[in-house]
């Protein structure tokens, strides 16, 4: 019994970054910050240039959040899937690799992002033509 409470409890730490990115990225796209703020969203120097940069910012990595999410979600079922039955030992030393999986997407937004931003704005936030 305590095998599968730990696995239970392992399949929900496993499935955290992906459903954050999910919840994260539908919020930045149907209900973003509305204004430039120090307390919420997607916040680099690069974004808060002007209103325009920090809403494009918002809608692409929620995008991006989105899109990725959705494999991450099933690759982690499948992950732990295959880690049902085991011992706790083997489940959380195979949960490690997949957490670091996770975290590769979810960290690469923002170097995705301020490309994005780069190439769509100049240096004072303004839209290049």
């Amino acid at each position: 019994m305590t095998n599968v409470l730990f696995w239970l409890f392992m399949l929900v730490m496993a499935l955290l970054i992906p459903g954050c990115m999910l919840f994260v990225g539908r919020l930045f796209l149907t209900n973003p910050p509305r204004e430039i703020n120090q307390s919420f969203g997607y916040r680099t120097a690069r974004s808060m240039r002007s209103q325009e940069a920090w809403d494009f910012a918002h809608a692409y990595s929620g995008r991006y959040w989105r899109r990725a999410s959705g494999p991450l979600l099933a690759l982690s079922l499948v992950w732990m899937c295959l880690l049902y039955g085991r011992e706790p030992d083997t489940v959380g030393i195979f949960v490690l690799p997949l957490i670091g999986i996770q975290l590769i997407p979810f960290l690469a937004v923002i170097a995705a992002t301020e490309r994005a931003l780069k190439r769509e704005f100049d240096d004072f936030g303004r839209k290049r033509s």
